[in-house]
């Protein structure tokens, strides 16, 4: 993956996610998210992203490190382990990833406002071409994330499924899970 590039953006201003997802005021109605987007986190450069949690009966917006990370054997020498930032999760049957997705309270709401994914065929230029999707009957919507705790704070992964029809032509492998407004 090539981490010079945002994998989603939030561009609505806080109030507007958080109205959008029933969080009740008070809050900073003029604070606005990174236009840039957000970007995981990698082995030097911890990155955030903005992530709705239960809070008791009520929902509360925050900011969590997007990136679990799991130690991985080195290639050269297995009996070193390596950092690794898990991103993206498809396959769920691991017990490190099933223990969050079985716990209510690991589950939380990334908001959006589009995402991105690389094209299949490179371009004139060599490069893969970025492509941005959006849902249009909705400004604000939601990925399905878990997250955890870590040594540094709170991380969250990205659930990804097969690609719909929008997003298939374009990235055939995956796309993030986004939820429908009654399943948040």
């Amino acid at each position: 993956m090539n981490r010079n590039h945002p994998i989603y953006r939030l561009t609505a201003k806080q109030a507007e996610v958080m109205a959008t997802f029933g969080i009740r005021p008070p809050y900073e109605p003029d604070e606005t998210f990174s236009a840039d987007g957000i970007f995981p986190t990698c082995k030097k450069t911890p990155f955030y992203g903005a992530v709705i949690v239960k809070d008791g009966d009520d929902r509360r917006l925050g900011r969590m490190e997007w990136g679990v990370p799991t130690q991985v054997p080195n290639k050269r020498d297995p009996s070193v382990k390596l950092t690794k930032y898990v991103t993206n999760v498809r396959n769920l049957s691991p017990s490190f990833w099933r223990s969050m997705l079985t716990t209510l309270a690991r589950r939380c709401l990334v908001p959006v406002t589009s995402f991105s994914e690389y094209g299949i065929a490179p371009g004139e230029d060599g490069k893969k071409p970025l492509h941005w999707f959006d849902v249009p009957s909705r400004p604000i919507f939601a990925f399905a994330r878990f997250w955890r705790p870590t040594e540094h704070g709170n991380a969250y992964g990205l659930l990804t499924t097969e690609p719909n029809a929008i997003v298939a032509p374009v990235h055939p492998k995956a796309m993030p899970v986004i939820l429908h407004d009654d399943d948040y």
